[in-house]
């Protein structure tokens, strides 16, 4: 019976909200360090990043792009998520926030591919 409801508990659009906001941080803290190599590239080798801005104009580096944008506004729009739910006097409807969240975030990153494209 337990096992069952831990089950239904994982399956909870909270839970995948929570996991959503945990992965997507991950996601962007493993990030950082290659986008501020990247940018190091500026100052040390021109050329190199050049070559790299060249290879950034790949559709499936476009693509990853998108994926990177939509980490960011999950992660972005989670944690407003959360700040309405702990400093709100009123309890916001969650399953709503995040789902909200997750529309939104896919909404700007559709928009920045289809800029990108």
């Amino acid at each position: 019976m337990s096992m069952a409801r831990d089950i239904t508990a994982r399956a909870h659009p909270l839970w995948l909200a929570y996991i959503l906001h945990r992965l997507s941080g991950l996601g962007l803290a493993l990030f950082l360090p290659f986008h501020f190599w990247i940018l190091s590239l500026a100052l040390t080798s021109p050329d190199r990043l050049d070559g790299f801005l060249a290879f950034a104009e790949i559709g499936i580096v476009k693509l990853a792009e998108f994926g990177l944008v939509f980490l960011l506004a999950v992660h972005m729009f989670g944690g407003l998520r959360l700040m309405a739910m702990e400093w709100l006097p009123w309890t916001p409807p969650q399953k709503t926030l995040a789902a909200g969240a997750v529309a939104v975030s896919f909404l700007v990153a559709t928009l920045f591919l289809m800029q990108a494209v």
